[in-house]
């Protein structure tokens, strides 16, 4: 089974494609999205959703998992965030793909085991994981950690 991560932003969207046979997990591939902080906002929507459709199509996803949005102290930031996350689920839905969401917190409890842990844990835990990972940035890893988490609890609804 292929699962893909998403780690949704707008100045940044991090995504991750993982392998799960059995119990057994591999890295396939990460990267980050970046879109053009000068164009307009939905320029910057179009563009996230037409790379995350790239994605997708070069790696045939049998489901998807988005990380929830969290509400930053500034509203705006957290609408944008919204707002990328509501293109990354679309972008997965619309190719058929089931899509699960998961908290930040379970996240972080999932891969590294409290809800609290830091970014540089989180990277830490995934070389652990995934063996020989090579990181494309901070975004692409919570990205692979939501995809672990989603292989995980796919495994314990079954």
């Amino acid at each position: 089974m292929i699962i893909l991560g998403i780690d949704p932003g707008l100045t940044c969207t991090g995504w991750g494609v993982v392998a799960k046979s059995g119990s057994r997990l591999s890295h396939v591939a990460n990267g980050q999205i970046r879109t053009n902080a000068k164009a307009g906002m939905a320029e910057r929507l179009v563009e996230l959703d037409a790379a995350l459709t790239d994605v997708i199509l070069q790696h045939r996803p049998d489901t998807g998992a988005v990380e929830e949005v969290f509400v930053n102290v500034n509203p705006q930031s957290t609408l944008k965030l919204g707002q990328a996350r509501g293109v990354a689920m679309l972008s997965v839905a619309r190719a058929g793909i089931p899509v699960a969401e998961y908290s930040t917190k379970l996240v972080k409890k999932a891969i590294v085991g409290t809800g609290g842990a830091a970014k540089a844990q989180i990277q830490a835990m995934l070389m652990v994981l995934l063996p020989g990972v090579k990181l494309a940035g901070e975004d692409a890893a919570d990205a692979l950690a939501v995809a672990i988490t989603h292989a995980n609890m796919l495994g314990s609804h079954r």
